[in-house]
């Protein structure tokens, strides 16, 4: 165990054009809540699948309830917002105890995901995709 267990840990995780903030702490009630930009977690991420994208390091590293979780979420829709926020925490995690790097690293949760959106180009109607030809 790190020696930082018992202030809040700051972490910053990215996905597509989102940015999510984690703050992670010890546990102050019965159970850890989790806020996101001011609102309850099953408020801001609607359905299930999302939920447990999130929720994955946690549930991996067996810390689920275990930390009281504050994030402000930032650009981006629902999908890229979830991935950054799983990228921010398991970040935070790591921070907290390194022990958790080799199963975090075999779920493939530490590298961030870079894929971006390719700009449309001059010309074309989307990124690739051309007018259809016409020979006359």
């Amino acid at each position: 165990m790190a020696a930082a267990t018992r202030e809040k840990i700051h972490q910053v995780g990215k996905r597509k054009s989102s940015i999510a903030r984690a703050y992670l702490a010890p546990r102050t009630g019965d159970t850890g809540m989790i806020r996101i930009n001011k609102r309850a977690f099953e408020d801001y991420f609607p359905t299930e699948m999302l939920r447990l994208r999130v929720l994955q390091p946690l549930e991996l590293t067996q810390t689920i309830g275990m930390y009281d979780i504050m994030m402000n979420i930032r650009g981006g829709g629902i999908s890229g917002q979830a991935g950054a926020a799983r990228h921010a925490i398991t970040k935070a995690l790591l921070e907290i105890d390194t022990g958790y790097r080799p199963v975090l690293k075999k779920a493939g949760l530490i590298t961030r995901d870079s894929r971006e959106v390719e700009r449309k180009k001059y010309g074309l109607s989307g990124a690739r995709k051309r007018y259809q030809f016409s020979k006359r």
